[in-house]
């Protein structure tokens, strides 16, 4: 029995002077207790990586949530600070890492500027400061110390009918805790709108023909994924979809089996 191995990015952080390449704990504590698998951290160096030695090991991706924005140099944006700040180091990793992980077939999870980088990876673009839109709601987190406050569970999304998400949740409305100031302008490549908000923002994609699963969410799963069913079935889904990989690549049963 054996618990498989999940790549997880990671964001470059100044502090205690220090280069740090870190992951929030939240991420990686849902990879762990709900889907089940366990979550090695994959430090930002762009192409100084073998993302195929990569991802010959692990058998699943999951792209994390971050303050930093995608470089709007990757998709024809505005590069101002307004629209910062930004981590090219994890661009320069993630970006490839999600194409290839698509090209092999390795499940992907990618949450908050995950489905950002997702659909600036295939072909897409972003729009900034969304909350400006004429009739947009405002998806940004309270003004708090409070993180339960910030992150509470207070945006309604509509799930696609049959849809890769309907799957996991059902056709129909749910309630998610989606926290951002930018997000999907046009679709990437390859990409299906897998749920809305009641103002028209894109709120999750999947990957069209994808060999495994390969999904983008806007909101947080993660943050409430022990306590809230409809945060935790996405983690669950994904960790049956990195066992199933694992099974196929190896044969070897996993310890959700």
């Amino acid at each position: 029995m054996v618990q498989p191995l999940v790549a997880v990015s990671t964001d470059v952080k100044q502090f205690e002077n220090y280069t740090w390449h870190a992951a929030p704990q939240q991420y990686l504590e849902a990879a762990l207790a709900v889907a089940n698998v366990f979550p090695v951290l994959v430090p930002s160096f762009g192409d100084r990586l073998d993302l195929d030695c990569l991802l010959d090991t692990v058998d699943g991706v999951m792209v994390t949530g971050s303050k930093s924005n995608v470089h709007p140099s990757l998709y024809g944006g505005d590069a101002s600070e307004a629209n910062g700040p930004y981590d090219p180091a994890r661009d320069a990793t993630t970006l490839p890492l999600i194409r290839r992980a698509i090209e092999r077939g390795v499940p992907l999870l990618a949450i908050c500027r995950g489905i950002q980088e997702l659909n600036v990876a295939l072909g897409g673009t972003l729009a900034t400061e969304i909350q400006e839109r004429e009739g947009a709601l405002d998806h940004r987190a309270p003004v708090s110390d409070n993180q339960d406050e910030r992150f509470a569970i207070r945006q309604k999304v509509s799930i696609k009918p049959g849809s890769c998400l309907a799957g996991v949740f059902g056709a129909g409305e749910i309630m998610v805790n989606s926290v951002h100031r930018q997000g999907v302008g046009r679709l990437g490549t390859r990409l299906e709108v897998e749920a809305l908000a009641e103002d028209g923002t894109v709120e999750a994609v999947s990957v069209r023909d994808a060999r495994a699963f390969a999904v983008g969410v806007q909101w947080h799963p993660e943050y409430w994924a022990k306590s809230d069913d409809n945060s935790a079935r996405i983690f669950r889904a994904f960790g049956d979809a990195v066992r199933a990989h694992a099974i196929a690549r190896s044969g070897v049963r996993t310890a959700a089996e």
